[in-house]
């Protein structure tokens, strides 16, 4: 039977028969928690009498969300974590050393195309922009994972998502996915694979994929995959840390439905509080006063993001009403960012910019909201609450719009800023 990305890789991974919603026991790649869920998966793995994890190389705990620790409740997750890793012998880096989950995990290769990897972060959508099937799970699923090495998968049938034309220079994954969430809406994937196609693909880098895949969860997706191409092996050859063999799904599948865009029609978005949906154009919502900006995050504070912030900031000066905070993904990013002098703009032009980790992203620490705050966020959610107090708000836009806002003090469209 002629199968899609989603399928053929649960295929791959299982003697079941495969079709959209037949459930399967499948072999796991890769298998990890973080800081916050970490803890409570290794209660359960102890509860559940299990004795060693299937394969120390395979299994992971990053500690991301409340770190460096800001308080002593985050010191004793972190302590917790750290010490089960040392236990089993699996793969754990020390603060200083690693980044966000969502970004560190590919630039050391332990995300490949072709894998089924599974997390205890609903994020762990992003690894389909290297072409495996990545998604999120429970503490106590990913529990059983380190024990077995192996999980079920209910087949989710597929959406075909078509990307025609060219976008323009100031267009990014973040305004392509938010126009793709404002058209189909927070459910319109609900349990489905979003498989992208078209020639606007090729137009898109690795950095942008990884963010379109990341809020494949927005839109209630299992996961959000992207068709293996030269990129995609180009990338993951240069950081694989085991080999992997790519998928490909078959030239005659059959798709749920299938949801086009015309990339080149595409505008500077923004997503409105409190739905990844809210889908506007950034020109549309230029009236709107901002009180604080925070470019990082696992959606976006990748390479590109930072020196498409720094370009646009660079030799101006961040507005007086508004703060600015940068974090870099990952120490492979702030040293890079290091290197090219953009950690040099941002402090020239007004910012904040702090080691790489959660942050402000889901309300951790360093730039949490107060109450009647609006925040321009490159993040991924938008919800009540999401980012401080339950009566602030956060608008969703890329590094472009984001750092443009951050000199006019109100949502504006990089082209508006000469």
């Amino acid at each position: 039977m002629p199968r899609t990305m989603a399928e053929a890789i649960i295929a791959s991974h299982t003697k079941d028969a495969v079709s959209p919603g037949s459930v399967c026991q499948v072999r796991v790649d890769f298998a990890f928690a973080n800081d916050i869920t970490g803890p409570p998966a290794v209660e359960e793995f102890k509860k559940m009498g299990a004795r060693r994890v299937f394969d120390p190389e395979r299994c992971a705990i990053i500690i991301d969300h409340f770190t460096p620790n800001k308080d002593i409740a985050s010191a004793e997750q972190a302590k917790r974590a750290r010490a089960f890793a040392r236990e089993q012998g699996l793969k754990f880096w020390e603060v200083g050393r690693l980044g966000v989950e969502h970004a560190f995990i590919p630039e050391t290769g332990n995300a490949l195309p072709g894998e089924i990897v599974l997390g205890a972060d609903s994020h762990t959508c992003t690894y389909g922009a290297l072409g495996a099937l990545g998604t999120g799970m429970g503490q106590t699923d990913i529990a059983a994972v380190w024990a077995l090495g192996e999980t079920w998968l209910r087949t989710p049938e597929t959406i075909k998502v078509a990307l025609r034309g060219r976008p323009s220079e100031w267009i990014s994954g973040k305004d392509l996915i938010i126009h793709l969430i404002g058209m189909i809406g927070v459910e319109g994937a609900r349990y489905m694979s979003l498989e992208f196609h078209g020639e606007a693909v090729a137009e898109f880098s690795m950095d942008d994929r990884f963010t379109i895949s990341n809020m494949a969860i927005e839109a209630g997706a299992k996961c959000g995959i992207f068709v293996p191409d030269e990129k995609t092996l180009a990338y993951a050859a240069a950081r694989k840390s085991r080999d992997f063999t790519p998928i490909y799904p078959d030239r005659d599948a059959k798709y749920f439905r299938t949801a086009e865009i015309d990339a080149g029609a595409v505008e500077p978005t923004v997503a409105l509080p409190h739905l990844p949906g809210n889908a506007r154009t950034a020109r549309e919502c230029s009236s709107l006063e901002i009180d604080q900006v925070f470019i990082g995050s696992c959606t976006n504070g990748r390479a590109s993001d930072i020196e498409t912030a720094a370009d646009i900031l660079r030799g101006r000066k961040v507005h007086d009403r508004v703060r600015l905070m940068v974090i870099p993904a990952s120490y492979e990013v702030y040293n890079e960012a290091l290197d090219r002098g953009w950690i040099k703009i941002f402090a020239e032009a007004g910012a904040s910019v702090c080691t790489p980790t959660c942050g402000p992203c889901m309300g951790g620490h360093l730039g949490i909201l107060a109450e009647g705050e609006r925040c321009v966020s490159t993040s991924n959610r938008n919800f009540v609450g999401r980012m401080g107090h339950k009566n602030s708000e956060i608008i969703l836009a890329s590094p472009k719009v984001a750092a443009a806002s951050a000199l006019t003090g109100r949502v504006t469209d990089p082209r508006d800023i000469g």
